[in-house]
Protein backbone atom coordinates (compact mmCIF):
# COMPACT_ATOMS: atom_id res chain seq x y z
CA UNK A 1 0.00 0.00 0.00
CA UNK A 2 1.34 2.91 -1.14
CA UNK A 3 1.84 5.87 1.82
CA UNK A 4 0.38 9.14 2.42
CA UNK A 5 1.25 12.43 1.46
CA UNK A 6 1.45 14.64 4.50
CA UNK A 7 -1.27 16.27 3.15
CA UNK A 8 -3.20 13.66 2.58
CA UNK A 9 -2.77 12.61 6.34
CA UNK A 10 -3.66 16.20 7.55
CA UNK A 11 -7.06 15.62 5.49
CA UNK A 12 -7.25 12.21 6.66
CA UNK A 13 -6.98 13.77 10.43
CA UNK A 14 -9.60 16.41 9.80
CA UNK A 15 -11.92 14.34 8.74
CA UNK A 16 -11.36 11.95 11.53
CA UNK A 17 -12.06 14.99 14.27
CA UNK A 18 -14.48 16.07 12.67
CA UNK A 19 -16.19 12.33 12.90
CA UNK A 20 -15.69 12.36 16.17
CA UNK A 21 -16.62 16.10 17.14
CA UNK A 22 -20.38 14.78 15.17
CA UNK A 23 -21.39 12.27 17.34
CA UNK A 24 -24.19 13.13 19.59
CA UNK A 25 -25.06 16.45 16.96
CA UNK A 26 -28.06 15.17 14.88
CA UNK A 27 -27.87 16.60 11.15
CA UNK A 28 -23.98 16.97 10.74
CA UNK A 29 -22.52 13.76 10.32
CA UNK A 30 -24.56 14.08 6.36
CA UNK A 31 -23.34 17.00 6.21
CA UNK A 32 -19.67 16.73 6.91
CA UNK A 33 -19.35 13.61 4.52
CA UNK A 34 -21.17 15.52 1.63
CA UNK A 35 -18.27 18.33 2.18
CA UNK A 36 -15.50 15.89 1.95
CA UNK A 37 -16.96 13.75 -0.82
CA UNK A 38 -17.39 16.72 -2.52
CA UNK A 39 -13.61 17.88 -2.15
CA UNK A 40 -12.27 14.50 -2.73
CA UNK A 41 -13.14 15.55 -6.41
CA UNK A 42 -10.52 18.29 -6.62
CA UNK A 43 -6.94 17.18 -8.29
CA UNK A 44 -4.31 16.33 -5.76
CA UNK A 45 -2.10 18.55 -8.41
CA UNK A 46 -4.36 21.71 -6.68
CA UNK A 47 -2.71 22.03 -3.54
CA UNK A 48 -3.45 25.22 -2.78
CA UNK A 49 -7.37 24.79 -3.06
CA UNK A 50 -6.55 22.07 -1.00
CA UNK A 51 -4.76 23.87 1.66
CA UNK A 52 -7.63 26.50 1.72
CA UNK A 53 -10.12 23.88 2.29
CA UNK A 54 -7.87 22.56 5.05
CA UNK A 55 -7.67 25.58 7.11
CA UNK A 56 -11.12 26.31 6.64
CA UNK A 57 -12.03 23.47 7.86
CA UNK A 58 -9.98 23.74 10.92
CA UNK A 59 -11.30 26.73 11.62
CA UNK A 60 -15.12 25.32 11.21
CA UNK A 61 -14.26 22.04 13.42
CA UNK A 62 -13.06 25.00 16.06
CA UNK A 63 -16.33 26.27 15.87
CA UNK A 64 -18.22 23.05 16.50
CA UNK A 65 -16.14 21.89 19.34
CA UNK A 66 -16.59 25.04 21.10
CA UNK A 67 -20.16 23.64 21.70
CA UNK A 68 -22.65 26.67 20.74
CA UNK A 69 -23.52 24.90 17.68
CA UNK A 70 -26.81 23.43 17.39
CA UNK A 71 -27.48 23.20 13.83
CA UNK A 72 -25.72 23.36 10.57
CA UNK A 73 -26.61 26.00 8.18
CA UNK A 74 -26.02 26.34 4.43
CA UNK A 75 -25.87 29.73 2.54
CA UNK A 76 -27.39 29.24 -0.82
CA UNK A 77 -27.42 32.12 -3.48
CA UNK A 78 -30.92 34.09 -3.87
CA UNK A 79 -32.93 34.62 -6.69
CA UNK A 80 -31.66 37.51 -8.82
CA UNK A 81 -33.96 40.18 -8.44
CA UNK A 82 -35.19 40.42 -12.15
CA UNK A 83 -36.43 36.82 -11.74
CA UNK A 84 -38.31 37.62 -8.78
CA UNK A 85 -39.97 40.62 -10.41
CA UNK A 86 -40.65 38.77 -13.05
CA UNK A 87 -42.47 36.15 -10.55
CA UNK A 88 -44.23 38.71 -8.90
CA UNK A 89 -46.04 39.88 -12.30
CA UNK A 90 -46.74 35.85 -13.41
CA UNK A 91 -48.63 35.68 -9.76
CA UNK A 92 -50.45 38.91 -10.41
CA UNK A 93 -51.51 37.34 -14.15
Amino acid sequence: MARHSRLQREVLGLYRQFLRACRGKPGFLPRVQAEFRRAARIPRTDVLLIEYLLRRGQRQLAQLREGHATGMGLFAPGRPKQQQEKDKEDAQS
